[in-house]
């Protein structure tokens, strides 16, 4: 059965193939656009379900023909063509939205500046150890709208940016979670801290009593955006520390989980994951879990046998007695922060990148406390080597590759020490990504030996 409403898709990855799919098998009149090249893997996908596409260009005609736009998250709301289909009045929304519509699946959205991938991933493991038919979405995983174009699952556990969570509308999350807020991605929202942190408390919009709110208790800038909200969903704090309504929280050395009338108690030590902010990402992730009536046992084992996530804290060597610690994940200070917070020997930490208006104040005390040697490795610098003078820090370096940082900081490292590749800064000014920037760095870590 045919539909004549005409989607456009402006992006070809993940997530506008996926809304594509969707959106042709749903009978509409769709037609996809890319300003760049669309990937082989890609095509073959829209060429597979016969969507017409273009790429390297907008045919300006043809979008602003649509009956609704699905942007790319990575589009910003400047780009001129968006410009223009405002101007024409014509909605705009984002592929995980229109995911959403064409599934009574109950959704797990995780957001927060850091630790969303890892909180994430470890409630898609826990799930997937309860047996549950569960999809993992949004940042990570497929595109949300493939998945419920081509499989049937009754869960989703779907990591949400700020961007994605822009152009959500009706879209509901049966379960919320901020992890934390901290500046970060403000050249998007016009420098403004206040847009960036309603865009992340849009993952509550639609909640009623019947949903559920799960926090860090102690995030002053989730506690002043809570004070000025009313709140349909059920509480859920997590904290080191116990107070009134928090749900999960240390009691000695003890981590316990207080839900639904059940209570998971479990060593700390046994966590796979090591760190207070890993500590924090196993809370959300039981709270979560546990809100699905998953027995503890399950969630407890889940907990200790849960393998790191790529690019985060990611070990990757020892030579010469110097670890090796791939944490390209950290793309802003904060990121940085929880890095360095669980590091227990000296550090020579490789930083930089493209900086997207750092404060590096954040980390100051903890480079002053642990950080041995900075070397920078950016196109510019110059940030970096102003803010880390030798008050700082006795020892830095200007470099502009990864051979090169990762070869002074060989230099700088003594046997007992911990290179750290925690860069603080977006990955675009030498790299494809931070996956590509972790993958350089372990290659070359790795032919060291």
């Amino acid at each position: 059965m045919s539909n004549h409403k005409r989607i456009v898709i402006l992006g070809g990855g993940e997530s506008g193939v996926g809304a594509a799919v969707l959106a042709k098998l749903k009978g509409f009149d769709v037609w996809l656009s890319d300003m760049g090249t669309i990937a082989p893997k890609y095509i073959d996908t829209l060429n597979q379900y016969k969507i017409d596409w273009e790429d390297n260009q907008h045919t300006e005609a043809k979008i602003l023909a649509a009956d609704e736009v699905i942007k790319s998250p990575g589009i910003p709301d400047t780009a001129p063509i968006i410009q223009k289909i405002k101007s024409k009045n014509i909605p705009i929304i984002s592929e995980i939205e229109f995911g959403g519509r064409y599934t009574a699946a109950k959704m797990i959205c995780i957001t927060g500046s850091n630790g969303k991938t890892t909180t994430s991933m470890l409630t898609y493991h826990i799930l997937k150890q309860a047996g549950l038919n569960v999809g993992l979405a949004g940042n990570i995983g497929q595109s949300l709208a493939l998945q419920v174009a081509t499989e049937n699952h009754d869960f989703y556990v779907i990591e949400l940016s700020s961007f994605q969570l822009d152009n959500m509308y009706e879209f509901k999350a049966n379960v919320a979670v901020i992890m934390n807020i901290t500046p970060d991605h403000l050249d998007r929202y016009d420098n403004k801290m206040e847009n960036y942190i309603s865009a992340k408390f849009r993952i509550l919009q639609n909640q009623d009593a019947g949903d559920a709110f799960i926090y860090w208790q102690n995030d002053p800038i989730i506690k002043e955006q809570m004070s000025k909200m009313q709140i349909e969903a059920r509480k859920m704090p997590f904290g080191e520390e116990a107070e009134a309504l928090t749900a999960a929280y240390l009691d000695g050395e003890n981590l316990v989980i207080q839900s639904n009338g059940n209570r998971l108690e479990m060593p700390r030590a046994n966590l796979a994951l090591k760190g207070l902010h890993n500590l924090y990402n196993s809370m959300a992730a039981g709270l979560s879990a546990s809100l699905l009536d998953i027995k503890s046992d399950i969630i407890r084992r889940s907990l200790e046998d849960f393998e790191a996530v790529e690019h985060r804290l990611e070990y990757v060597a020892t030579i010469d007695g110097v670890r090796y610690i791939n944490d390209s994940k950290a793309t802003n200070v904060n990121s940085c922060w929880y890095a360095l917070e669980s590091m227990n020997t000296p550090v020579v930490l490789i930083l930089g990148g493209k900086d997207k208006g750092n404060d590096y104040t954040e980390i100051a005390q903890f480079v002053k406390d642990k950080v041995k040697a900075i070397v920078c490795m950016g196109k510019d610098n110059q940030k970096l080597l102003d803010f880390f003078d030798d008050d700082m820090v006795s020892m830095i370096a200007d470099t502009h590759s990864i051979e090169d940082a990762v070869d002074i900081a060989r230099k700088f490292a003594d046997e007992g020490d911990t290179v750290l590749l925690s860069p603080c800064c977006a990955s675009f000014d030498l790299f494809k990504s931070y996956e590509d920037r972790g993958e350089q760095f372990k290659e070359i870590v790795n032919n060291l030996k």
